[in-house]
């Protein structure tokens, strides 16, 4: 299918970090966690409690996201009758920060850089993005956390936070995230139409909120405009 181009020119493009440019192997150290005391045929089940758990824990005001990731695990260990690792968060939290980005990240973004202002919008703290967003290898002209905005993203208070920040309306954007539920369902309520899903199977694609599913950064940068050439040179179209 041909990849689509944007008709008109963004002042920003704005990301998710976690899951989106930075990779998000949470499975194995919940595995690591809980052994084998959930049955291998209702591992799965498990999985996707336990991300829903962490969805419904933010979606009050911010606290230290390392308690989020304890809290939540809590919750879904206390529901199938597994005792909870009392560090469970740190090793989540520790296994957060030491995530680097996917393959096709670094040197598409870093192109990006040189022809889009790029902002990120993460759901942690300023030091996990302190230690994330180098690794990325490109200049973001922003990064906001929910520990900045006070409030997690899918909270409307989280994405105004970047719009006042930036003295912003939400046509300025072309929004990039893995995550349905966190970023693109509620900004599409909230009047972002530039929607882009970077599927990587964090959620199921939907239908209803008009936003263009991608498989790389390489396609945003061609819907961008930016041409990938060989031996380095690019162009704008």
């Amino acid at each position: 299918m041909p990849i689509p181009s944007f008709q008109f020119r963004p002042k920003y493009v704005s990301f998710d970090c976690y899951g989106t440019l930075i990779e998000w192997p949470m499975t194995p150290i919940t595995r690591e966690l809980v052994g084998d005391r959930i049955p291998a045929e209702q591992w799965d089940q498990f999985v996707r409690e336990f991300r829903g758990y962490r969805y419904d824990q933010v979606r009050g005001e911010y606290y230290p996201y390392e308690q989020v990731l304890q809290d939540s695990f809590e919750r879904v260990c206390r529901k199938w009758g597994v005792k909870a690792a009392p560090d469970a968060g740190k090793r989540f939290a520790d296994g957060v920060r030491s995530w680097g980005p996917h393959l096709d990240v670094v040197e598409p973004l870093k192109k990006m850089a040189e022809h889009y202002k790029l902002v990120i919008l993460s759901n942690a703290d300023d030091s996990f993005l302190a230690e994330s967003v180098p690794r990325l290898g490109a200049d973001f002209h922003a990064v906001f956390t929910a520990e900045q905005a006070g409030y997690y993203k899918p909270r409307y208070a989280a994405f105004e936070y970047m719009l006042d920040q930036l003295d912003a309306s939400p046509e300025d954007f072309v929004h990039v995230s893995s995550h349905t539920r966190y970023d693109l369902m509620p900004m599409h309520d909230m009047g972002f139409r530039n929607l882009i899903l970077l599927d990587r199977g964090c959620d199921p694609v939907t239908h209803g909120y008009d936003y263009v599913p991608l498989k790389s950064v390489d396609e945003l940068n061609r819907m961008l405009g930016i041409c990938l050439a060989h031996r380095g040179h690019d162009t704008v179209r």
